[in-house]
């Protein structure tokens, strides 16, 4: 399987997750598919399809809008997928032959309500979005991540898909922590693609990991361990920091505090008792609260 595969996959996932809590909004919502390069006509069908599955749950408008150059054939062959659905009229599909993506939106009506995109870094990220996906050159991410917090979209998350041929970065930007966890734990549920791996951008030593339910922890310590040698943290604040800051879950940076406490790497405050929230961990030798 390829990166592209893999990045449809975590779109259609995406999709399950945002669409129940939204597409009741008064408003209507939108989800908006956008590249100043092109788009892929397979990911665009992938889209109209995981959301034909919520047609019959439809209480508001929910407008479909696929913006790019040389959209040629594009129109028709969601025209086709419209006419599959046992809804299709649920469905407002809009292809649309340019890249400003405010514009279209504001034109279609679809800003008002909450929105969900899928851009890549050629796209203008200014426009007003519950939640981002984006793609963009591995290597990108710290540019990326600033352009979506510039956005409003102050929580995010990113990584790196490698293959044998190529690499890419999945962005994901949204001001709902319970958005984040989702995407995270989607990230790491994906069924393992055969030649796909993922990356963590700010890992130093750019090790490859398997996709896995239980990935491996060996980036999410060395962070976590840099991140110690700056100040203590609470493990509040370290799980926070590996949802926001690493291509890790909170629950996986909960599992990582107890192996580097039980190897000695780090110590509590206070000694004994539960691993609550509020204990604070520092590295071995440091004086508590740095």
């Amino acid at each position: 399987m390829s990166i592209r595969a893999v990045t449809r996959e975590l779109l259609v996932r995406c999709v399950d997750t945002w669409a129940p809590a939204n597409l009741h909004a008064p408003h209507g919502a939108a989800f908006l598919y956008a590249s100043g390069r092109g788009i892929d006509h397979d990911t665009a069908e992938a889209a109209v399809r995981a959301f034909g599955e919520f047609g019959d749950r439809l209480r508001g408008r929910l407008t479909l809008l696929f913006v790019a150059p040389g959209t040629e054939g594009l129109q028709g062959r969601l025209a086709d997928v419209q006419r599959e659905l046992s809804t299709p009229a649920a469905l407002a599909v809009h292809v649309v032959p340019n890249t400003n993506v405010g514009a279209v939106l504001k034109a279609a009506g679809a800003g008002s309500g909450p929105v969900l995109a899928m851009v890549d870094d050629s796209v203008d990220k200014s426009f007003k979005a519950a939640v981002v996906l984006l793609t963009a050159p591995a290597g990108t991410w710290e540019q990326q991540r600033g352009e979506l917090q510039r956005a409003g979209l102050e929580l995010t998350a990113g990584v790196e898909l490698v293959e044998k041929d190529g690499e890419l970065l999945i962005g994901f930007g949204t001001r709902s922590g319970k958005s984040l966890e989702a995407f995270k734990g989607e990230l790491w549920a994906l069924d393992e693609y055969a030649g796909v791996r993922y990356r963590d951008p700010r890992d130093p030593e750019g090790h490859l990991m398997d996709i896995s339910l239980e990935p491996n922890p060996g980036a999410l310590r060395r962070e976590l361990l840099a991140r110690l040698k700056e100040n203590s943290l609470t493990v509040t604040e370290l799980k926070r920091f590996a949802l926001t800051d690493t291509v890790y879950r909170a629950a996986d940076a909960q599992k990582v505090i107890v192996a580097l406490l039980h190897a000695g790497a780090v110590r509590r405050n206070p000694d004994g008792g539960r691993l609550g929230g509020d204990v604070v961990i520092s590295l071995a030798g440091a004086a508590n609260g740095g």
